[in-house]
């Protein structure tokens, strides 16, 4: 990569951003230092399922044209998006066989948004007159259907660390993670439903913000819990983050879930705090003690200290019941997924088996064609619990259980403005590590899926 490149990719979104709206940088100089950094790291760290790199020039060099536009926040930024996210024109695959070519024929709510923004998304290629200003280039690797915690069980290959290429990025949002962390764009959209953003967040040293359920659409999410699903920003910085949910966040009455209530001003609210005096922050009882790597524990400890330094107050709290938290999760989670999964049967559309002897052949060599181990251990899974006879045994009792777990949190919240704990119990774990444990892997969420 050429000195200048190195530069550009070094700034912050926003820094970026100041810059492209004064002209001292142009959207193809931006976009091509994003494509330098994709060359210089890709496929070693194989954070990018699919790359736009050409279209994106042009489109780029088509906003220099037009010059840049005070309402469009985003006008020039480079981004990628998860490839749970439907694209239009642009195949989304969300990490399976099963939807290897599939071209989506609309965008979804959040990723409509950036481009209206006129953000320059790494991975998609079509405008149109309305959304004329938005670049699209790649498209991120993810834990198939968002179902995992290492970004080891894509359908395409693992996505590696940036910081240390044997280990993992964390999952399943770890190609968004690894891309943001490796210079190639200037921040990312990912999706969590028990850990996805803030997990490769925290392993790949960025910023993860998984938004209050509601706050961001989910149309045009590939779901996998759709109670639990959410989207939101990975980025370097806490101003980048707030930046894009200022972006993404706002009612959308294609999703009956999304939140009818105005959007906040999070830059401001930033802006407007010199420190944390006033602030109290919470520390459960239950995030702290064995199962915490000490590198860990002294990471949490020190933000914790800087807090007290700018002047906020530390208050022990108690969430009892998180020691239930992943068995109820990965009875809720896997229902649902069970539920929406069925349509991936090889009629309608995505993978379809060759030649089958009749319908029912053609659903069970489809599915058992198209879905990876993970997925199917889930679907399974999740059709047991909600099958007659063990439905009151296991889904109401963990519905009812998820019901504590939130009594728990609004308990400590009342007695606090905020809690801190660790998103992972561990830092980053070799590749191959713990792929033959799947109950192992499942602990690595104990502190995000509460």
């Amino acid at each position: 990569m050429s000195d200048t490149s190195t530069a550009i990719v070094s700034l912050s979104l926003a820094e970026v951003r100041d810059r492209l709206a004064r002209r001292e940088l142009t959207a193809e100089q931006v976009t091509a230092a994003c494509l330098d950094r994709i060359t210089a790291t890709e496929p070693a760290i194989a954070a990018l399922l699919t790359n736009r790199g050409e279209v994106a020039l042009a489109e780029a060099r088509a906003l220099d044209a037009a010059g840049p536009d005070p309402a469009k926040p985003l006008w020039g930024v480079p981004l990628t998006v998860k490839d749970a996210l439907t694209t239009a024109g642009t195949r989304t695959t969300c990490g399976s066989r099963i939807l290897g070519e599939f071209t989506p024929h609309y965008d979804a709510f959040a990723v409509a948004r950036l481009r209206e923004a006129g953000a320059v998304i790494l991975g998609k290629t079509n405008m149109d007159e309305r959304e004329a200003g938005a670049v699209i280039l790649g498209k991120t690797n993810m834990d198939e259907f968002a179902m995992g915690s290492s970004t080891e069980n894509s359908a395409f290959g693992p996505t590696r660390n940036p910081w240390n290429a044997a280990r993992v990025p964390g999952g399943s949002s770890g190609g968004s993670a690894a891309s943001v962390a490796a210079g190639q764009c200037f921040g990312s959209l990912g999706t969590d439903t028990g850990g996805s953003i803030r997990q490769p967040a925290s392993l790949c040293g960025c910023v993860g913000l998984k938004p209050t359920y509601g706050r961001v659409s989910r149309f045009g999410l590939v779901a996998y819990g759709s109670s639990l699903d959410q989207i939101g920003p990975l980025t370097r910085t806490v101003e980048d983050a707030a930046l894009l949910l200022s972006v993404i966040a706002g009612h959308d009455p294609r999703d009956a879930t999304s939140a009818d209530l105005p959007v906040d001003d999070y830059l401001g609210a930033l802006a407007a705090r010199k420190d944390l005096s006033g602030v109290r922050i919470g520390v459960p009882r239950e995030f702290r003690g064995e199962g915490i790597d000490p590198e860990v524990s002294a990471a949490c400890e020190g933000a914790l200290d800087a807090a007290k330094a700018l002047g906020a107050s530390i208050v022990d709290v108690e969430l009892p019941h998180t020691p239930y938290s992943i068995a109820a999760y990965y009875i809720i989670a896997p229902a649902e997924a069970s539920s929406n999964l069925a349509r991936f049967d090889g009629v309608r559309y995505g993978r379809r088996a060759e030649s089958p002897r009749d319908l029912a052949d053609l659903y069970v060599r489809s599915r058992a064609e198209g879905f990876g181990d993970e997925v199917q251990r889930r679907i399974m899974l999740g059709t047991y619990v909600l099958s007659s006879g063990y439905y009151d045994a296991y889904y109401r009792k963990a519905a009812q259980v998820r019901r504590l777990i939130r009594e728990d949190y609004g308990k400590a919240l009342a007695r606090c403005d905020v809690l801190c704990g660790p998103a992972s119990p561990v830092t980053a774990w070799g590749l191959g590590e713990l792929t033959s444990d799947p109950l192992k892997m499942y602990m690595m969420d104990v502190f995000t899926l509460s």
